[in-house]
């Protein structure tokens, strides 16, 4: 392998993950959706030839984790220049059905004069796949029995929408008709699904205009630098895990129920620490459930990625080296690892969250300096829609307090890093009246350091319609830890009635949904040892959130 000087290194690296970060740029200019252009639920990354992520751009925890999958199973299909691949099936490679994937062969041309004019060796030949390009985006909704494809009661990944395995989308640079006239017949608001998919590909194109660039810069130097990156992040990866005391780690929590029940889902994990290794083992989990809340395998890596990324040093360029020192198992036909036709629509957005509380819970022995409270523990996840129109948010929580400062107020946590969708937007876009939006004041726990607080969003329904809930930590309230108080659970309301944390209901036009969301928990202490008092903590402290 060619070598390459620290300082060169760092140049390239930077240079590919801006290529991510552009990536992601266009895909939420170009897109139409509220939920991309507003939300930023979406990713974007380059891999390497061999379906190695190299560099990502910093969006969604549970769509990076999760990517490779997509692009071993497209490698599958031979994939050839000019192709784009579009998937979203959670048993193919994606999480779940609302969340599509566009993966694109990158095999930039050779003979591009650098942009300095200087000569670059390069062995690359045209038509040569050097990487691929990828996209994932929520879409708002892609089918089934629900608007916004998102149904609590969903029993089989039938009911939750169109599922798609790796199929050519794009072939030698031609949107194919006939597969996309298939797809757009399947969903509501065919007119924005067609426009959200236009910009992956857009942001699919950037990335090999991009990497054409770099290569005549650069020449067969970046293709070492792809190299060069995942062996540097996994070096620093390792060293940080040797910091750690080896042993075996244990921790347990549950599910509220799958949406066909309220019945508790055990969720049990073993970290077995070994040196510059970690062994994640899911054993003792719950078998697969009836409900959505079945997670695939390639979401549960993502939440254990997610938490050795936060435990060890953020400043590690993130790719596929952070992932190899890292095994995840959890027994087949069970909840972590269902087989089909299992729903899994509520595994990706919640089921994610616990295995993500999970796993903090158990490392919190051995890296109690870097493991917070528990957060919110769940995205809240809210959706309205009829046969026209869907409107999805997952709404922001608490998040859990450390050991050097209170924990954010009105936030995202864990595997969703999603802004909320501005009053002004929501409101242009849909029959929707936002009523109230605002701090739920004292839901965070106390402690030497405090929880941050939840959020309370009421929305008014001003046309008939379906509205799903798919919601967590409503009976069980997020952790607090070293003495410091449980944060608040969260409440979900219709018309004011309390319903359950995982719901679908037919409303008709008038109706309010409100969500009041948990806070988070509090760390260290009792109130009285606080470094920051924040006033009384009672609902009468509730002040307006800003729409970001």
């Amino acid at each position: 392998m060619m070598a390459l000087d620290p300082v060169e290194l760092e140049i390239l690296r930077n240079q590919l993950e801006s290529v991510a970060e552009e990536m992601g740029q266009v895909l939420i200019r170009g897109a139409y959706s509220p939920n991309i252009t507003e939300r930023r639920d979406c990713s974007t990354a380059v891999f390497d030839a061999d379906g190695r992520l190299v560099a990502q751009a910093e969006h969604i925890p549970v769509h990076l984790g999760a990517m490779p999958e997509a692009v071993d199973a497209v490698l599958d299909r031979d994939p050839e220049p000019g192709d784009v691949f579009a998937l979203n099936d959670p048993f193919e490679g994606g999480t779940h059905l609302p969340d599509v994937t566009l993966v694109s062969p990158i095999a930039p041309e050779t003979d591009s004069t650098p942009p300095d004019g200087s000569d670059a060796d390069t062995d690359a030949t045209d038509d040569e796949i050097l990487g691929y390009a990828v996209s994932r985006a929520h879409h708002a909704d892609v089918g089934g029995m629900a608007p916004g494809s998102m149904p609590a009661g969903a029993r089989d990944i039938h009911q939750e929408g169109l599922r798609i395995p790796p199929v050519r989308l794009v072939a030698d640079g031609e949107i194919d008709d006939e597969v996309e006239s298939l797809v757009l017949a399947n969903v509501r608001d065919p007119d924005e699904r067609r426009a959200d998919l236009r910009a992956q590909i857009a942001a699919n194109e950037r990335a090999e205009e991009r990497i054409a660039d770099l290569l005549a810069a650069h020449g067969d130097r970046l293709l070492a630098a792809f190299d060069a990156v995942i062996d540097y992040s996994r070096e620093r990866v390792e060293s940080e895990l040797r910091a750690l005391p080896d042993g075996t780690y244990r921790a347990s929590d549950v599910l509220e129920g799958d949406g066909v029940t309220d019945e508790e889902i055990p969720v049990e994990v073993t970290v077995t620490v070994d040196g510059a290794a970690v062994d994640v083992d899911f054993a003792g989990t719950a078998d697969q459930v009836a409900g959505n809340v079945n997670a695939p395998l390639t979401v549960a890596k993502s939440a254990v990625y997610f938490v050795i990324r936060c435990i060890t040093d953020p400043e590690i360029p993130p790719n596929q080296g952070c992932y190899d020192p890292i095994t995840v198992d959890a027994p087949e036909g069970s909840l972590l690892n269902p087989e089909p036709p299992a729903a899994v629509v509520g595994g990706n957005v919640e089921t994610s969250q616990r295995v993500t509380d999970v796993v903090f819970a158990a490392l919190a022995e051995a890296a109690p300096d870097r493991v917070p409270a528990g957060g919110q523990g769940t995205m809240n996840n809210l959706v309205v829609g009829d046969a026209e129109f869907a409107y999805y948010e997952t709404v922001g929580g608490g998040a859990g307090a450390n050991l050097g400062s209170d924990g954010l107020s009105g936030v995202q946590v864990g595997m969703t890093n999603t802004l909320n969708t501005p009053v002004e937007a929501l409101e242009a876009a849909y029959p929707l009246r936002v009523e109230r939006y605002a701090l739920r004041g004292g839901s965070g726990g106390d402690g030497r350091h405090r929880g941050g607080d939840g959020l309370v969003r009421s929305v008014r329904v001003e046309t008939d319609a379906t509205v799903s809930l798919l919601t967590e930590r409503r009976r069980h309230a997020p952790r607090g830890i070293a003495g410091g108080a449980d944060g608040r659970p969260g409440v979900n309301r219709i018309d004011g009635e309390r319903v359950p944390s995982k719901v679908t209901r037919e409303v008709s036009a008038g109706t309010t949904v409100t969500v009041e969301t948990p806070g988070g928990g509090g760390h260290g202490g009792s109130a009285t040892e606080r470094v920051d008092e924040s006033g009384p903590a009672d609902d009468s402290d509730e002040r307006s959130a800003d729409a970001e």
